[in-house]
């Protein structure tokens, strides 16, 4: 998960990121969607589970590591698996230290045939740095991010699961992009420097997989995956698409699961869908845990070396999961 950032206007959207602010609910009007005619598939958690395991068995999906490789591995030959036509996109790019790092960004086509997309996306790498850990000593080893990364890709990859057999009406693109969690770490005395999180998404907005790429709308998931996790309405999402935000939210109410969709606004966060509205101008919206109350706005665990499968949850990734399924088997 991206850095959490203080004092920045709506001007700065394209640029930069923020800081959460009051509690008032949208005055847009959901979005009206005609009643489905298709049967959206069962989410099943027990899946989605397993995936969060088998990215986190891997080890640290860092740039530059044989985790990493082995796990983009993995995810491709999943989604190859699952039926979908796939591009890995390799590229380097150059982190906050001038490190040159390797990355691919992962993308599953499903119907590339059609013109009339949606875009589901998680970042599936994993902090280099445990800024946040209680243990100084530990502070620059990197993390297991089972929720931090893990849950995201395990739910895409669920969703993933039933595409082919249940093909839903626009085509659906699904991204697991890279080198999002590299930032500049917040335990070292470091001059500030921009856009230095997202860095996969960064480089497939100006380099899309396909020339002239669009969607209707994107959907992130990130921290998507612990126990009581609650989901606030993240406020670049609010900015860029505050009527996808309400019927996404609005879904999650019908389904029985606004305990955790909560429709309170949440922080304004530096995270893949900035960048990839910044490029490409993709409205989307960002599913991602917040907690107020913490110091960090996330979870205890986050960048921290407890971010491990003790914290994922079931019925989170359930009640995320069916709400995404649902939203995208609405679409006409």
């Amino acid at each position: 998960m991206t850095h959490f950032i203080l004092s920045i206007t709506l001007a700065l959207i394209l640029s930069a990121c923020g800081q959460k602010s009051g509690q008032q609910p949208s005055t847009s009007k959901p979005i009206q969607v005609a009643k489905p005619d298709l049967v959206t598939p069962d989410f099943n958690a027990d899946s989605a589970w397993h995936y969060i395991d088998t990215q986190v068995a891997f080890g640290p999906r860092v740039p530059n590591t044989a985790a990493h490789l082995a796990c983009a591995e993995y995810l491709a030959n999943q989604l190859t698996a699952f039926g979908a036509e796939v591009i890995v996109q390799e590229a380097q790019v150059t982190a906050f230290d001038n490190t040159r790092l390797n990355i691919r960004n992962i993308i599953g086509q499903f119907q590339p045939e059609k013109n009339d997309r949606l875009v589901l996306y998680a970042h599936w790498d994993t902090r280099p740095f445990a800024d946040y850990d209680p243990d100084p000593s530990r502070r620059d080893i990197p993390i297991d991010g089972a929720n931090d990364g893990g849950s995201g890709v395990g739910v895409l990859l669920e969703i993933a699961r039933h595409l082919a057999d249940n093909p839903t009406h626009p085509g659906i693109d699904i991204i697991f992009f890279d080198a999002e969690d590299y930032g500049q770490p917040d335990h070292r005395q470091l001059a500030y420097q921009p856009d230095t999180w997202c860095l996969g998404s960064q480089y497939w907005g100006q380099n899309p997989h396909k020339k002239n790429y669009y969607a209707r709308f994107g959907i992130l998931l990130d921290m998507v995956g612990a126990k009581n996790a609650q989901f606030y309405r993240e406020q670049y999402s609010l900015q860029m698409a505050p009527k996808l935000v309400d019927h996404i939210w609005g879904i999650a109410g019908e389904l029985g699961y606004s305990a955790r969709f909560n429709y309170n606004r949440g922080g304004m966060i530096t995270d893949d869908h900035v960048y990839v509205y910044k490029h490409l101008q993709i409205p989307s919206v960002n599913i991602i845990q917040y907690e107020p109350t913490s110091q960090t706005s996330f979870g205890h665990y986050w960048h921290t070396h407890d971010d491990t499968m003790e914290n994922i949850d079931r019925e989170t990734l359930k009640a995320v999961g069916q709400t995404v399924m649902e939203v995208i088997y609405r679409e006409k």
